[in-house]
């Protein structure tokens, strides 16, 4: 028999936290959810690098902007800007970094389960 399940990102299941940022997590079915909220400031190559201990980052996003501006480079040097109100697929092998004085927060439906997590 199939349940409903809700949870909200106030009451999440795990929260990992770095310089500058955070990621919320919920699971719900099988399925790991984030939300990322990064302060101004933010670099992924300075802020979640260090955790991951690649040189870029090699996890792919599937989410949603919620809001501020972020910005992204990919390994092959393609440039993208993120925005309130993109959905966006972005490949493993990127930077990243918030635009402006406001916080970016995006929701993330995909390789979440291993992201900012030390080994």
């Amino acid at each position: 028999m199939l349940e409903t399940v809700l949870k909200r990102f106030e009451e999440p299941d795990e929260v990992r936290v770095f310089e500058k940022g955070k990621f919320e997590l919920v699971r719900i079915e099988g399925m790991t959810i984030g939300r990322a909220t990064y302060e101004p400031g933010w670099k992924w190559s300075e802020s979640v690098k260090p955790i991951a201990g690649t040189e870029t980052c090699q996890v792919a996003h599937t989410g949603y902007v919620i809001s501020g501006c972020g910005h992204i480079v990919m390994d092959d040097g393609e440039e993208y800007d993120l925005e309130p109100g993109d959905g966006f697929y972005i490949a493993p092998g990127h930077d990243g970094w918030t635009v402006g004085d406001e916080a970016f927060v995006a929701l993330d439906f995909t390789g979440m389960a291993d992201y900012a997590k030390s080994s």
